[in-house]
This record gives structure tokens, sequence and C-alpha cells, in this order.
């Protein structure tokens, strides 16, 4: 009648360990559900691959540098903040599992791992790779190894229960290969249990903070169709005292990620933009009719910021209007915002931050720069080169661009793994060539391999 799905039509496409994940983390497993074979495709997409590709990484560069966590220690307190900051976040983890599933709250657990993992792929590896990359052996990369093989075995263990086949291979794998003495399975391994002197609830807010502050800055960029790697002079943050502290101390993390130059503060969101609220004519009109201009008037004579504060926080607001009260929902109330100047703003539940939009001269060469930069890296995928290859680069043609890999030659160098940088009209024979266009300005860039990053 075609309304079954055979289920080895999904377990051989896309493996039990997905179907599991999707029947436990869609909805609690005991309520009737859609089910459809693109759903299972999803899962995959947004969590197993990532937690695959975040395994992958960490296995790469361990290859690369010998990592072996029994002999290599640095212990935590001693690493540097971003790696306190995940194994507190770990910790965190492993609390909420467990009550979750003492108390038989599969769905919500494992939702939990799911937001970690994303944590751990998205804001931790990706801040941390240049730690992985570089060439030199010291604590800071070793810290680096420790705490993502660390992370990654205990959510190997996490998730046993859910996806056991993907657990089984990511722990034999970063485990057994270099600890004879642990369990041979995850599965005979004990569940993983809170270190109480690992937990770091003011690290925790504070990263909290900053990672609030950096999505509002990059909704700002977008909203004003500015891509993240051109730099910009100013993030203006709107912030308590509280917050303020907690993200200054981190602030180096906000200028990288928001790539501005400077970050100020201001304690009122009217510094940055003025809000205006109107009564939407389409929706007030025909429910109130005749009263509609004394609903009017009860907008105007509020507080706009109060008015969208409560609507955040509760779809809805309750105003008087000839001494009856009643409830305007966020649909009925238009809102028009101001902004300061040559600043992008956005701003949630009472918070804002504001990007100065204005590019100078040396931020458009800076920005430039950036740019080649991420177009040789995709070039090194193209030409098919590893991670820890080291390449010569020849470059000829738009002096504009030409001039900017002069200006910026340590930094595109450093960010490239380039050893040689040539600037000759004839690319080198055997070289992987392409033209590049940046700002409608086209150069030719060729590539080399010279050796590996582990010969330096």
């Amino acid at each position: 009648k075609g309304n079954v799905v055979e289920p080895w039509q999904i377990l051989n496409k896309q493996g039990a360990d997905a179907f599991r994940w999707y029947l436990f983390t869609v909805s609690s497993p005991w309520y009737p559900r859609r089910f459809f074979e693109e759903a299972i495709d999803e899962v995959v997409r947004k969590f197993l691959l990532t937690l695959w590709n975040t395994y992958s990484f960490f296995v790469v560069y361990a290859n690369i540098d010998s990592f072996d966590p029994t002999v290599q220690k640095v212990a935590v307190p001693e690493r540097p903040l971003l790696d306190r900051w995940i194994i507190a976040s770990l910790q965190q983890l492993v609390e909420r599992v467990r009550n979750g599933l003492d108390n038989y709250e599969v769905t919500a657990s494992g939702r939990h791992i799911q937001e970690f993992v994303d944590d751990l792929s998205n804001w931790y590896v990706r801040r941390s790779r240049r730690r992985f990359w570089k060439s030199e052996e010291d604590d800071d990369k070793l810290s680096a190894y420790l705490t993502l093989h660390e992370c990654l075995v205990t959510v190997s263990k996490l998730l046993a229960p859910y996806t056991p086949f993907i657990s089984e291979e990511i722990y034999r794998n970063i485990v057994c290969s270099t600890d004879g003495d642990a369990p041979v399975s995850v599965h005979l391994s004990d569940f993983p249990e809170v270190s109480e002197s690992l937990r770091d609830e003011d690290l925790l807010f504070q990263m909290e903070q900053v990672r609030r502050v950096i999505n509002l800055g990059r909704a700002a960029r977008n909203k004003a169709a500015i891509k993240t790697r051109q730099p910009l002079a100013e993030a203006v943050v709107v912030a308590t005292s509280e917050e303020r502290k907690a993200i200054e101390e981190l602030a180096h993390l906000v200028l990288d990620e928001l790539n501005v130059k400077e970050i100020n503060f201001v304690a009122d969101v009217k510094q940055l933009a003025d809000l205006k609220l109107k009564p939407n004519l389409q929706k007030l009109g025909p429910r109130f009719g005749a009263r509609r201009p004394q609903v009017d008037a009860a907008i105007a004579a509020m507080d706009p910021e109060h008015i969208l504060s409560v609507i955040e926080a509760q779809g809805q607001i309750g105003i008087s209007v000839d001494g009856r009260e009643e409830l305007l929902s966020s649909d009925e109330i238009l809102v028009d915002e101001v902004e300061k100047e040559g600043y992008s703003v956005e701003r949630q539940a009472g918070r804002a931050v504001g990007i100065k939009i204005a590019i100078s001269d040396d931020l458009l060469r800076e920005g430039r720069a950036r740019e080649l930069v991420h177009k040789v890296q995709n070039l090194r995928k193209e030409a098919g080169f590893e991670i820890e290859d080291t390449i010569a680069v020849n470059m000829s043609g738009a002096v504009i661009l030409v001039e900017v890999s002069r200006e910026f030659r340590q930094f595109f160098m450093a960010e490239t793994l380039c050893r040689d940088m040539t600037y000759a009209a004839q690319a080198p024979a055997g070289a992987f060539s392409e033209t590049i266009v940046i700002d409608g300005e086209r150069v030719m860039v060729s590539i080399s391999r010279l050796g590996s990053i582990k010969d330096i």
C-alpha cells in the first residue's frame, strides 16, 4: 500500500546510528511521529558529520605530530582559557546527560550532546585551528591536543547508548590505540562522571556573554552586507557593568571574531539607535474600530524600550484603553529603528551591538589581503595538497593586489604555509595556477609543493 518504510532501506543507506539518533532526538521515542527518509539525511548532516569531521580533524593532526595522550600531559588549570572553558562545558554536559538518562529523558539528553558537539566544532576547534597548525611543540599546542582528545573520548562514552557504532570507532581509535590498559570497548567503559574541580560557572558566563556579542555583531555585519574578512574599525556593545567586565576579559575573541580593531561599550541602546513605535493599522483598525485613536495614544505614551523588552520576553503587552486593559501581540506594534549614522546595529532583548561601517583605505587593503589568503587556501585544496604541505607562491597581474601581498607578506605566508614568494611574469613549470579576482582586479597565482611542515 506504500505506507511502510522498509527498515533495511534506511539502515543500508544511512546506517543504524543515524536512524537511532533520529528516533531518540527528534522527539521522545514513545510519541508517534511522521517519518520520511530525508529527515535522516538532515540528522546525518547536522550532527553525525559534524562529530565525524571534528574527530577526523583531531586524527589528522595527532598523526602529524605523533601525539600520545598517555605520555604528554598538561594539567587543566594550566591550560589556556579556551581549553578550560570547553572542559567546564563538558562537565556541565556530563551532569545534564546523567540526570536526563536517570530520569529517562533521552531526547533532552541527546539534544544536550548535539549542542555540545556543535560548540566543540564550530567554536572550540575553529578558534584553536592555528594552535594545531603551528610547528612549535609547546604547551599551548599540547593543551589543545589534550583538551580535544578528552572531549572526544567523553563524548564517545556519552553517545554509546545512542550511537553504539560511531562511538566504538572513535573510542577504539583514539583510546585503545595508545592506552593498552584501557577497556577494549567503549561499551565496557565506565559512564562519565562530573569532575567538580573542573567546573567553572564564572567562565561559562563570560563565554556566554562574549558569544552573544559576537552573534549580534555578525548579524549587524550581515545587515550591512559587509564580508567577515573585511576588517572594520569599531564595534560598540550595549552591556551592563557585569556583562562588560566579562566581555572585556575576553575582548580578544570579540575583536578577532568580528574582525574589528576596537571594542567600546555603552550602557544604553539609545546611544546606538532610536526606537519609534507605531500601531499596525491593518491589525488594530479592524480589531478596535472607533477606539483605535485611543490605542494609538496609549502606544505613543509608553516607553518604546519598555514595550519592546516586554514583547520580546512575553510575546505581548498590556495597555490601558478607556480604563480597560487590552493585550497587544508583537505583530500589532510596528518598530522603526533609526540607527546612529555610520553604524549597523543589531539588537536582542535589550542588548545591542553596533558595527562602524565606514572602511578606510588601510582597512580596505587589509581586507583584500585576507581575501587573497582565502583564495590561495582554496587553491591548495584544488591542487590536492595535504594540510601539512608547505608551498611556494608566484604572483603576477594587478598591481594593487601584488602590492597588497607585499604589504601583508608575513601574514600571507604564515596563513598559507608559504615558504617562498616570488613575482615573476612567467609561472614556474609544473605549478598549479589559477586567475584570482578580488574587487574586479585579476592576478595569476601559481602554487608549488615544497615539503611538509613536519620538516621544519
